[in-house]
């Protein structure tokens, strides 16, 4: 029987690695996002270690219910050390070494100076890691020299295709690693509640609290120096405007995401009506992107048209060549 130190937590990292597998935790263990599962495992604990108490103490009133002859053979038995018996036969295999008592049985006839040599032959593991790596070379000649499978550089590239669409895809949802060709409209109630902070600090100065301008341009009408739209607008704000005589540039102040959240909260005071708005500057801007409407056209109103025109010919006697 195993000892008390093996047995506790053997049994107790049991309970925890089932409880990791079966608790859906995230990114956390379990014991850490749940602190119900703290106290469970505390519990376990105390109560493996209650149950080797109460084991020990059956044990030990047992012992003393034994006559003195039972009570040796019981001893006796105890002092056993305790052995891996099959694992020391797997060990004695695998190493294949003669005992002592049979080392005249491989001994040479060399002499050198009194020290003789044993004919030990290859221990068994190694011999098996040698055919191991045989077979290995056998199998990676047939697959990459002959069948032409993928090489290092294939393989390399395929990884880094794998990483680059994976950095792609994580930046979509990573608002804070946005730059001006990834950036995005932001429309969440807290996005658009920090920009208005954001903007409130650092930009009423120059294009009031409105939108309407004083310093800087109206960002009320539909002109834009710089363009307009969230991509230009968030460009413009991380590098400045115009050199000599536009804003600085907020990149050093601000993170990503907080020029994203300004951009997208100032867009708002697109259409408004400001109480003293400046006069515009710049070009209309339209967005590239917008979906183009292409009114429908009314075919019978036409060929109605056609026919009236027509008579009115027939009538004048004119000819439209």
């Amino acid at each position: 029987m195993s000892p008390w130190w093996i047995r506790i937590p053997l049994l107790f990292f049991t309970v925890f690695g089932l409880m990791e597998y079966f608790i859906d935790s995230g990114d956390q263990p379990a014991f850490i996002a749940y602190p119900i599962a703290s106290l469970f495992l505390v519990f376990v604990l105390l109560l493996l270690i209650g149950i080797e108490v109460i084991l020990a103490a059956i044990e030990n009133v047992m012992f003393q219910t034994l006559s003195d002859e039972a009570k040796e053979r019981y001893m006796a038995s105890s002092s056993k050390r305790w052995e891996w018996t099959w694992g020391k036969e797997i060990y004695s295999k695998m190493l294949g070494s003669k005992p002592m008592e049979a080392e005249t049985e491989i001994i040479l006839d060399h002499n050198y100076d009194g020290i003789r040599e044993l004919d030990n032959k290859l221990p068994p593991w190694w011999v098996y890691m040698f055919y191991a790596t045989i077979i290995f070379g056998v199998v990676y000649l047939v697959r990459f020299h002959i069948m032409g499978d993928y090489d290092q550089d294939a393989e390399y590239l395929t990884e880094l295709s794998i990483a680059q669409a994976e950095i792609e895809e994580y930046k979509k949802t990573a608002k804070g690693l946005v730059d001006a060709n990834t950036v995005e409209l932001l429309a969440e109630a807290s996005d658009l509640s920090a920009g208005k902070a954001i903007f409130e600090t650092n930009c009423v100065v120059c294009h009031m609290a409105d939108g309407g301008g004083g310093i800087g341009p109206n960002l009320t009408d539909a002109n834009w120096i710089l363009g307009g739209g969230i991509k230009n607008v968030f460009n413009t704000i991380s590098e400045g405007g115009r050199d000599g005589k536009g804003m600085v540039a907020w990149k050093q102040s601000l993170k990503p995401l907080e020029m994203a959240q300004v951009a997208s909260y100032l867009l708002k005071f697109q259409g408004t009506t400001a109480a003293n708005p400046k006069a515009a500057e710049g070009d209309v801007w339209v967005d590239p992107n917008a979906e183009t409407v292409v009114p429908e056209i009314d075919s019978v109103t036409i060929e109605t048209q056609t026919l009236e025109l027509n008579e009115i010919i027939d009538e004048a006697e004119t000819v439209i060549e």
